[in-house]
C-alpha cells in the first residue's frame, strides 16, 4: 500500500541516524557506501556554497557536501570530529558532512509519519517522513534531493 505522499506503508526499513547541529535525521542504509573520518576538501570554483570541495575516494573524486548549510541550517565548523558519510544514488556518489553518526535501526514502514506540509524556500523536497521513537522525532532524508544537480553535457 502507498499512500498519496509516496511513503510505503509496508515492511521493514534499515535506517542510519546522524546528528546535524543537535538535531536528528537518517536516511536508508542502502543509500550509504562508507562512513569516514573528516578529510580536507579541496575547493572547487563556481560550486554552490553547500559543496566543500572534493576528495578521492580510492581513485573516485566525489564532492563533499556540508549538510547543515544544504538543509538551511547553518555553516558547519569543521572540525576533526566531524564524519563523512558517503552516500550514492543512482551512479552518483557525494560525502556528506554529519557532526557524527548516531546508529543503524530497523523500523516498521507503517510508523512513517508524513512530514507537515510546510511553505519551503526551496523545491527540493529534503525530507519526505518523520519517524517518532520513544521521546524522539527522526526526519528521513531524500538521498537524491541532497546531491548537487547534474550538469548536462552536450
Amino acid at each position: 500500500m502507498v499512500s498519496d505522499g509516496g511513503l510505503s506503508r509496508e515492511g521493514r526499513l534499515e535506517l542510519i541516524s546522524f546528528e546535524i547541529g543537535g538535531q536528528e535525521f537518517c536516511i536508508d542504509i542502502r543509500s550509504v557506501r562508507e562512513i569516514r573520518g573528516w578529510t580536507p576538501a579541496t575547493p572547487m570554483p563556481h560550486t554552490p556554497g553547500y559543496v566543500l570541495g572534493v576528495i578521492n575516494l580510492r581513485g573516485a573524486v566525489m564532492p563533499v557536501i556540508d549538510l547543515r548549510y544544504r538543509l538551511g541550517l547553518g555553516v558547519t565548523e569543521v572540525s576533526s570530529r566531524h564524519v563523512i558519510v558517503v552516500i550514492q544514488h543512482g551512479a552518483q556518489l557525494a560525502g556528506v558532512l554529519v557532526d557524527g553518526v548516531q546508529e543503524t535501526f530497523q523500523v516498521d514502514a507503517s510508523v512513517l509519519q508524513e512530514p507537515p506540509q510546510i511553505e519551503a524556500t526551496t523545491p527540493d523536497l529534503f525530507v519526505d517522513a518523520i519517524i517518532p521513537i520513544e521521546d524522539r522525532l527522526l526526519s528521513r532524508l531524500v538521498v537524491r534531493a541532497l546531491l548537487p544537480a547534474q550538469s548536462q553535457a552536450a
